[in-house]
C-alpha cells in the first residue's frame, strides 16, 4: 500500500473516540515492563552519538538503538490530544482564551500547564518501563522574549496583523535580538529540565522543532501557522524567506549552547514537512525543502558541533527524493539520519511503497538504510490499537531500528501511555482548573495495555486483573496480550489510512481490537459489544475450590440467535443458546467439576450476540441460579 499521502494518526481522530473512559486503579497497579525481543538497548554513562555506516554507536562503539516516548502536547498543544478539536490549533485556544481573560492572565495559565503537563515523574516513569529515549517536541514561539512573544499575540487578537508582526521578526533578526538571552527562553528552561531528568535515568534526548517559524506544512494543528507554508512562502520586505533565516539562527543558537552536550542524542531540525508540492506553489520534487535542509545543516556543523542530525522528508516525514546524502549540498555529509513516521499503514515486512523514497513502510525503511548507508529512525509512531503498536514495534525491533512512540497523554484516550481524565472546557475557569489538576502524574491513568504492547513479545499474555472462581469476571477484562493471544476480534488494527473504521466500536475502557462500550448494567460501567462469529475473549483464572459451578452470563441478545462456549483450558465447561431479544438477560449452564489452580477460561463466539456484561460462577450446590 502506498501511504504517501496519509495524514499522521495524531491529527485523523475517529468520530467517537473522544468518549473514552476505564478505570484501572492507581499508578501503583502499573506494570512494570522491561523490553522486548530485541531489547532497548540502555544509555549507561551517556555519550556522544555518531553514526557509522547505518548504525548509531556511542563513545565507547557499542550500537544503542533508541527506543522512546514523544513527550507532545506539553511544549505546543495540539487539539485532538487536549480534545479541543474544534479550536484546531494552540493560537486559536489562545485566541478563545483572550476574549474572556488578559494577556497577562492566559500567559499565567500557560505558565502552570508547561510546569504541570510534564514533570521528572513522567519521565522516571517512563525509564521504569524500559524506554532510553524522549523526543521533545517545542514550539519556536517559546524562545521568543516575553516582550516578542506578545507581538506574536497580537497576531492571535487580529490575524491582519501578520505582515507587522513579520517585519517586526526582520527587524529583531537584523539587530541581533533574537534567540540571544538564555534566562527570557522558557524552552532553554524546559530542554535543560528534561535532559537533566532524562540524564538521571541515562535517558538521551531528542530536541524536536516541532513547530517552526511561520509553519513547515499546511495543518496548523502540527505547526501552529497563521498561513499555510509561510516557512517556504513568507518574504519579508527586503524580499527575503525571513522565517527560514529565522529558523536557521534558531538552530545556531541551539547548536552553539548544547554541542558539547552528550545527553542529547539527535536534532530533529523540522517536523513533519508537508505539502510541498506543485499544487501548493512549490516544486514537485523536494527542492526547497534540500535546500533548506543543506542550510540548516550547514549553520549546525559552523557551531563546532557534531550531533547527530535528523532529516524528517516530505509528505509528514516520509518521502526524501532530493533529499538523500548525494543530493544534500552539504560539505559534511556525517552524522545524519532518516526519519519515518509510521501511522495507519500495514506492519507486514512484504509491503512496500514502489517510490524507494518514500520510507514509511518497513521495506523501503530498511532498504533506504541499506542502500545509503545511513541510520534510520521512527520519530513517531502510535494512534492506532495494541494489535497494531505491538505489531509495528516487534517489526522494528526485529529490523533492529528505533522507535518514539506517540504520544504520552491524551485527554480520555486509550491509545496514549497515560490517560487524562476529562475536564470539561478549557475556555471556562473550571475547565481550565481541572485541566491542570488532570494532567499531573499523580492524577493520571496508566494504560497498562498500551504499556504492554510496546515492551513485551508476541506471544506475551498475563492476567489484566486478577480473576478468582467463585465470583465474577467482567467480561471486559480479558487478559492483556495480542490479538490470537489473549482475545480475537474481527478488525484489530488500522493498517489503511483511508479506512477510519475504528478498532474499537464504542471506544471505551482498553485500546485493543475488542469492541467495548459503556454499560450501566455491567458491575464495572463497561461492556464487550457487537461479538462476531468467531472472536473468543481469555481469561486467566484460579479456582480456589475443585468442585460444580454453575456459570451465568448476563447479556444483551442479538437480532438473530446467539451462542457462546466457555472452555478451560482443553474442557468444554458448556455452552449458551441466546434467543433474539433486545433487553438484557442473564442465561446459565451447569459445569463439569473445575479443577483447582490457575487456568485458562475462553469464552468463544459461535453465533453473534449484542452485548456481554459479566460472567459469574458459584457453585452448583449454593444454587447460583439467580441473576441481575
Amino acid at each position: 500500500m502506498n501511504c504517501r499521502f496519509l495524514l499522521p494518526g495524531k491529527q485523523r481522530t475517529t468520530p467517537g473516540s473522544a468518549s473514552r473512559s476505564r478505570r484501572l486503579g492507581v499508578l501503583g497497579l502499573l506494570l512494570a515492563v522491561v523490553g522486548s525481543a530485541g531489547s532497548p538497548a540502555t544509555a549507561q554513562n551517556l555519550s556522544m552519538l555518531r553514526a557509522a555506516g547505518p548504525k548509531m554507536l556511542d563513545a565507547s562503539g557499542r550500537e544503542v538503538v533508541l527506543r522512546g516516548y514523544n513527550v507532545g502536547g506539553w511544549l505546543l498543544q495540539e487539539s485532538y490530544i487536549l480534545q479541543t478539536d474544534t479550536l484546531n490549533c494552540q493560537w486559536r485556544i489562545k485566541q478563545g482564551l483572550l476574549r474572556t481573560m488578559s494577556e497577562a492572565q492566559m500567559e499565567d495559565f500557560y505558565h502552570q500547564y508547561r510546569q504541570k503537563f510534564i514533570t521528572k515523574a513522567d519521565i522516571d516513569f517512563l525509564a521504569k518501563q524500559g524506554f532510553n529515549a524522549v523526543r521533545l517536541p517545542f514550539h519556536y514561539d517559546l524562545f521568543l522574549t516575553p516582550e516578542q512573544r506578545h507581538a506574536r499575540t497580537e497576531v492571535i487578537r487580529n490575524p491582519q496583523k501578520l505582515t507587522a508582526y513579520v517585519e517586526q521578526l526582520s527587524r529583531w533578526y537584523d539587530q541581533n535580538q533574537l534567540f540571544v538571552d538564555p534566562k527570557k527562553m522558557e524552552g532553554i528552561r524546559f530542554i535543560d529540565d528534561v535532559v537533566k531528568w532524562c540524564a538521571a535515568n541515562n535517558m538521551y534526548v531528542i530536541l524536536d522543532l516541532h513547530a517552526a517559524p511561520g509553519g513547515q506544512g499546511t495543518d496548523r494543528n502540527i505547526n501552529d501557522n497563521f498561513q499555510p507554508l509561510d516557512l517556504w512562502k513568507r518574504r519579508d520586505a527586503k524580499g527575503r524567506l525571513i522565517y527560514q533565516d529565522l529558523t536557521v539562527r534558531l538552530w545556531e543558537k541551539l547548536a552553539a549552547r548544547y554541542r558539547q552536550d552528550a545527553r542529547i542524542a539527535m536534532y530533529d531540525l523540522i517536523n513533519e514537512p508537508h505539502n510541498l508540492n506543485a499544487a501548493t506553489g512549490l516544486s514537485a520534487d523536494n527542492q526547497e525543502l534540500s535546500a533548506f535542509y543543506a542550510r540548516l545543516i550547514n549553520a549546525v556543523r559552523a557551531q563546532g558541533d557534531q550531533h547527530l542530525l535528523l532529516l524528517e522528508g516530505n509528505g509528514y516525514g516520509n518521502e526524501y527524493t532530493n533529499l538523500t546524502p548525494d543530493k544534500l549540498a552539504i560539505t559534511d555529509k556525517g552524522n545524519l539520519v532518516y526519519n519515518a513516521h509510521r501511522y495507519w499503514c500495514p506492519n507486514t515486512p512484504e509491503a512496500a511503497d514502489p517510490n524507494p523514497q518514500q520510507i514509511n513502510l518497513l521495506r523501503n525503511l530498511a532498504a533506504f538504510r541499506d542502500q545509503w548507508q545511513v541510520p534510520v529512525w521512527v520519530g513517531e509512531t502510535g494512534e492506532n490499537s495494541n494489535e497494531w503498536f505491538a505489531a509495528a514495534v516487534q517489526a522494528l525491533n526485529a529490523q533492529n531500528i528505533g522507535w518514539c512512540h506517540w504520544n504520552i497523554k491524551r485527554v480520555d484516550s486509550g491509545a496514549g501511555l497515560l490517560r487524562v481524565k476529562p475536564y470539561g472546557s478549557i475556555l471556562t475557569p473550571e475547565g481550565r482548573a481541572a485541566l491542570l489538576r488532570n494532567v499531573q502524574f499523580v492524577n493520571c491513568q496508566v494504560n497498562r495495555d498500551v504499556a504492554a504492547a510496546l515492551t513485551k513479545p508476541a506471544d506475551f499474555r498475563a492476567p489484566f486483573v486478577a480473576l478468582t472462581i467463585p465470583g465474577t469476571i467482567a467480561a471486559t477484562d480479558y487478559d492483556l496480550g495480542r490479538d490470537g493471544v489473549a482475545y480475537h476480534d474481527d478488525f484489530s488494527a488500522r493498517t489503511d489510512y483511508r479506512d477510519l473504521t475504528p478498532t474499537n466500536q464504542g471506544g471505551a475502557y482498553r485500546n485493543d481490537g475488542v469492541d467495548i462500550n459503556t454499560s450501566k448494567d455491567a458491575g464495572n460501567g463497561f461492556a464487550v459489544s457487537k461479538l462476531a462469529a468467531g472472536e473468543w475473549l481469555a481469561y486467566t483464572v484460579t479456582i480456589a475450590t475443585p468442585g460444580t459451578y454453575t456459570a451465568e452470563l448476563r447479556l444483551q441478545p442479538g437480532s438473530t440467535p446467539g451462542r457462546l462456549v466457555l472452555r478451560l483450558g482443553e474442557l468444554n465447561v458448556g455452552a449458551v443458546t441466546v434467543a433474539p431479544g433486545a433487553g438484557w438477560a442473564t442465561v446459565s449452564v451447569r459445569t463439569p467439576v473445575l479443577p483447582a489452580g490457575q487456568h485458562s477460561l475462553r469464552l468463544i463466539v459461535e453465533e453473534p450476540v449484542g452485548q456481554l456484561d459479566w460472567l459469574r460462577f458459584t457453585p452448583a450446590e449454593a444454587g447460583g441460579s439467580g441473576g441481575q
